[in-house]
């Protein structure tokens, strides 16, 4: 069926969007957005009002009737109305789960990356061997009150005492669930199958429990699907329902509503799917931030609870150390300054940076919440712990271990980065340092943001299963996608090894669209930057000595890579990035790479450092 309008919202912790999507010449394209205050809470108290307010904004800037009282009007009936209407959430503060497995590294595991796959925020994951005490357990239990809790344990037809176990504990906790005092907490079961009647004895009466596959049905396999959709269902059933006014909305919707990054999950999962490319996403928001990736086929999400830029701001001050912040500022800043700029943010959340100094300093502090988001999500993106994998001799000489992180920056072929700090940097050229600096990439490296973060609407809409719409849709949120939502900021190009000062780091030749012909030598520590639109560009690179770019140490690599609206940079500072410990040095370091790619223009000449 071919769909003429598509409405799509993200009801978020303040503001809810909407954005509406049209098929024009044969091609779907973004209308209009329009935005208003989400009304979850007091006085409204129902996220239909919030919902109403942005879509009227939608309808003032398309000058399209599309509601008809407090009614969307669906199907679109001649040019009023619209085919579809979708949304996903996060008010509320979105879903907020446990999970419980038998062994914390094994199934454990698998059970958090089940629950953060299917967006949830993970407040704990209780295990039979995490070194608390029964009566611990139960007391956090209790303290958490989490929307819903996936217990899972033991592979099929195996032991049954510690999953259990496991059971009993959280029987003895008679959990209540935070939203909604009459209704019993939802528990999804995804272990041992032999365990289930056992299971059903110990929590079928308190607790709304459901029964799906095994997470690891057998040692050397994950099963995390048909968990993730069943969460996915029950946030539907309990949370949204308690949630209020979201009942209303639900009746509203042609398609279930998602949690907001589960809905940024599924969209990288289907991009990387449809491109066969590695891809690595973050969103970066005042209280949290979220990443995902998906290398050699596997899908992962992390949340970094306590590194955002405004509410807990002052968490990535002390996790990443002073110095670490500074280590970003091209100016000398008394410590304690930098650290009363840092609390005033945390004071007032909502404030935007008033000058070019803050705006520095905000930067900074976005490097290293983003440095250290991407490594909690390298330690959690591994292979399955507890197999062993068979072993040829190559392996026997690369030492592989099979905990190894999935994460290689050399297979990486796209960098996404959306949330306020990075979609809304007043230059697009500190967006790409920001990604640059904090995510490392190496080899080549296509660079992106989300224009106006709608990746949550577009990955609502690309998982609708109703038959007659599930195609049509998924055609609109990738075109949208590609032409609306990214902004191609360019390629990044980085060899990797040890390299020496004031040596050529690599040689690049490119051929450029309008057949002019350039070569560029890199040295060691420095920046480049080549000024070429989102077009192709034939490129060949010749790595320094004993470096790599990409095909192996000294092999260069011919190849067609893309600019952007930054353009080509070529980064010859060296992985890991050492930055002086100097301050005169660094500075100086600092404000040649600020230059080099036009980051803050004027601001290092009027600079009084």
């Amino acid at each position: 069926m071919e769909l003429r309008s598509i409405l799509a919202t993200d009801c978020g912790s303040t503001t809810t969007k909407a954005i509406l999507i049209e098929l024009m010449d044969g091609e779907y394209r973004l209308q209009v957005r329009g935005e208003a205050p989400t009304t979850v809470e007091a006085p409204f108290e129902d996220v239909t009002k919030g919902v109403l307010n942005a879509v009227m904004e939608v309808e003032e800037l398309s000058g399209k009737k599309i509601l008809n009282g407090d009614q969307i009007i669906t199907p679109q009936n001649g040019s009023n109305g619209v085919d579809i209407y979708i949304s996903t959430s996060s008010a509320g503060g979105g879903l907020q789960m446990m999970v419980a497995g038998v062994v914390k590294g094994m199934t454990g595991e698998s059970a958090e990356r089940a629950a953060l796959g299917a967006g949830s925020i993970v407040m704990d994951v209780l295990a039979s061997n995490d070194g608390r005490k029964p009566h611990e357990k139960i007391t956090r239990i209790r303290q958490l009150r989490p929307d819903m809790i996936l217990l899972s344990g033991g592979i099929d037809g195996g032991t049954t005492k510690h999953v259990v176990e496991l059971a009993e504990i959280l029987a003895a906790a008679n959990p209540k669930p935070r939203l909604g005092q009459n209704y019993k907490l939802p528990v999804i079961y995804a272990g041992n199958n032999k365990a289930v009647n056992k299971i059903e004895e110990t929590l079928g009466e308190i607790t709304d429990l459901d029964v799906t596959e095994n997470i690891r049905p057998v040692l050397e396999m994950e099963n995390l699907k048909p968990s993730r959709d069943k969460i996915h269902d029950l946030f539907m059933e309990h949370v949204m329902q308690q949630a209020p006014g979201y009942k209303k909305l639900m009746s509203w919707t042609d398609a279930p509503i998602m949690p907001t990054p589960g809905a940024v999950g599924a969209l990288i999962e289907m991009v990387a799917q449809k491109e066969n490319i590695s891809v690595v996403g973050v969103d970066i928001g005042g209280a949290t931030t979220d990443i995902f990736s998906v290398f050699q086929k596997q899908f992962n999400r992390t949340v970094s609870a306590n590194l955002g830029m405004s509410y807990s701001i002052c968490n990535v001050l002390a996790e990443a150390t002073l110095a670490n912040v500074l280590r970003w500022v091209p100016f000398d800043i008394d410590e304690k300054e930098l650290t009363n700029r840092i609390g005033n943010k945390m004071i007032r959340p909502t404030t935007v940076p008033q000058s070019l100094e803050e705006l520095v300093i905000e930067q900074a502090i976005a490097r290293e919440a983003l440095r250290l988001s991407f490594i909690q999500h390298k330690s959690f993106a591994v292979n399955l712990k507890g197999v062993q994998k068979e072993r040829t001799i190559s392996d026997a000489f690369e030492q592989t271990d099979s905990g190894e992180t999935l994460v290689d920056m050399k297979e990486l072929d796209l960098l996404v980065g959306s949330g306020g700090v990075l979609s809304h940097a007043p230059r697009r050229e500190q967006s790409a340092r920001m990604l640059i600096d904090s995510f490392l990439p190496e080899g080549i490296t296509q660079l992106a943001v989300d224009s106006i973060f709608m990746m949550p609407q577009l990955g609502v809409m690309a998982n609708i299963e109703k038959e007659e719409l599930s195609e049509e849709a998924k055609k609109a949120a990738f075109e949208v996608f590609e032409k609306d939502c990214l902004i191609h900021l360019g390629t990044c190009i980085a060899p990797t090894g040890k390299a020496k000062q004031n040596l050529v780091v690599l040689t690049a030749e490119l051929t450029l669209k309008n057949g002019n012909q350039e070569t560029h030598k890199i040295q060691f520590g420095e920046l480049l930057r080549i000024e070429v639109p989102f077009e192709p560009v034939n490129i060949k690179l010749t790595p320094g000595k004993g470096l790599d770019i990409g095909s192996g140490k000294n092999e260069p690599i011919e190849t067609t890579i893309y600019g952007g609206v930054v353009g080509i940079i070529f980064d010859g500072r060296g992985r890991p990035l050492d930055i002086s410990k100097d301050p005169k040095q660094r500075i100086d370091d600092l404000k040649k790479w600020s230059d080099a790619v036009n980051e803050y223009p004027n601001f290092n000449q009027n600079s009084n450092s």
